[in-house]
């Protein structure tokens, strides 16, 4: 896979938009969805994904689009702290497998950073459902 990967209309963010997989939503509307990230790098990760859209990366995403994404990662950013606490906040993007993206659709990542606590690496292991729900419902107060 590489940045000139084609848009699979099966991967798993297109399963978790169309009701196929389970997700602890944080946000949605007609156009964007936030959700926990399954695999947390930290309590409060949260991913902010386009629904209109068949895009796998920044480079081959319209710029209306992209204007939605960064507004919402404000939004859910500002939520995460208010929630939270952290001493700190990620917002990442990946472009191409490469760089780290595994999932290709269109992605910002809002990582919480605590400095009493170790961030896993990307994709390291699974949370509980109930526990990302839980700190969902945190996060949905706030926004």
């Amino acid at each position: 896979m590489s940045l000139d990967h084609a848009y699979e209309d099966d991967n798993v963010f297109a399963r978790i938009i169309h009701g196929e997989m389970p997700a602890a939503k944080v946000y949605e509307d007609e156009a964007v969805l936030c959700f926990m990230d399954a695999f947390p790098q930290s309590e409060g990760h949260v991913l902010i994904v386009p629904k209109d859209v068949k895009a796998v990366n920044l480079l081959d995403t319209p710029t209306q689009v992209l204007h939605r994404l960064i507004v919402r990662t404000q939004a859910v950013a500002g939520a995460v702290v208010d929630a939270l606490s952290p001493n700190g906040v990620r917002i990442v993007q990946y472009n191409g497998e490469a760089a780290g993206q595994s999932v290709f659709h269109v992605h910002f990542h809002v990582i919480p950073v605590y400095r009493d606590r170790q961030e896993k690496p990307h994709g390291s292991s699974p949370a509980p459902m109930e526990e990302l729900e839980r700190i969902a419902g945190v996060i949905r107060e706030r926004l």
